[in-house]
């Protein structure tokens, strides 16, 4: 398995192994072979393979792990090293175990880049934005000038504070009936009497009874009479005569 270039950005679990895991075991876990960040060359594998007790790494030259720091159930610390002799050793690299995933524990050099990457990083972004405000003019020279560019988070205050409107003003929340009595009182309604009233209902009532009249008139007027010729072979015929009307005497 290819190792990548940057180990501090990959990590390494297995599942089936996890439910079981505690300071007895953690270091065969740690040197599966599937784990990129064991080293198959290490004392480590030798004495596995004789099948001897960790107890002799310490009379053995070379690269080996050892267990450095145990907080069970969830914290293991394991330790890269190299040894010389049975009691000076030189440390190579640490790596800790969370919930059962494996990550290598960084450097002080890498925590030093790390942590000057993003101050110089952040510093940069505050000249960029001083930058914005800065004007020149070929008499005075350079100056700042703060209320053309105002950052965005002064201008999301600003809109933040600005006062609430009042949801209704004073005379929308006075009664409208006050106002309706008060014209009322100055615009009365006029009151109509009964005696206007009985005329008109006499003169509808004779126009109703003219118009009754009238229809009864034209009805006995318009009598219609029918009579049927004989029959002949094919055809029939029906004609229509209608009365002529009454004939009155004039008087002299």
């Amino acid at each position: 398995m290819a190792r990548p270039d940057n180990p501090l950005h990959i990590s390494w679990h297995d599942t089936n192994f996890i439910p079981f895991l505690n300071a007895t075991n953690v270091l065969d876990y740690f040197s599966d072979k599937s784990n990129s960040f064991y080293d198959r060359t290490c004392n480590n594998e030798l004495v596995k393979m004789q099948r001897q007790s960790l107890d002799n790494l310490k009379n053995m030259i070379g690269t080996e792990y050892i267990l450095l720091h145990v907080k069970e159930p969830i914290l293991y610390v394991v330790r890269k090293q190299h040894r010389h002799s049975p009691e000076e050793t030189t440390p190579l690299a640490d790596y800790y175990i969370i919930a059962g995933r494996v990550y290598q524990a960084p450097d002080l050099g890498s925590v030093f880049n790390s942590r000057i990457l993003s101050t110089v990083h952040h510093l940069q972004s505050a000249f960029d934005d001083a930058n914005q405000f800065s004007r020149y003019h070929p008499i005075k020279g350079y100056s700042w000038d703060f209320s053309a560019n105002r950052p965005i988070t002064e201008e999301k205050k600003e809109v933040k504070e600005k006062p609430k409107e009042e949801p209704s003003s004073y005379f929308q929340r006075q009664r409208v009936d006050l106002l309706l009595c008060e014209l009322l009182k100055k615009f009365p309604i006029p009151q109509i009497s009964q005696e206007q009233n009985k005329p008109e209902e006499e003169k509808s009532s004779t126009t109703n009874a003219n118009k009754n009249e009238n229809n009864i008139n034209n009805n006995n007027a318009t009598a219609v009479t029918v009579k049927q010729e004989p029959n002949d072979e094919n055809n029939t015929q029906i004609q229509i005569k209608q009365e002529p009307p009454e004939k009155k005497m004039k008087l002299n």
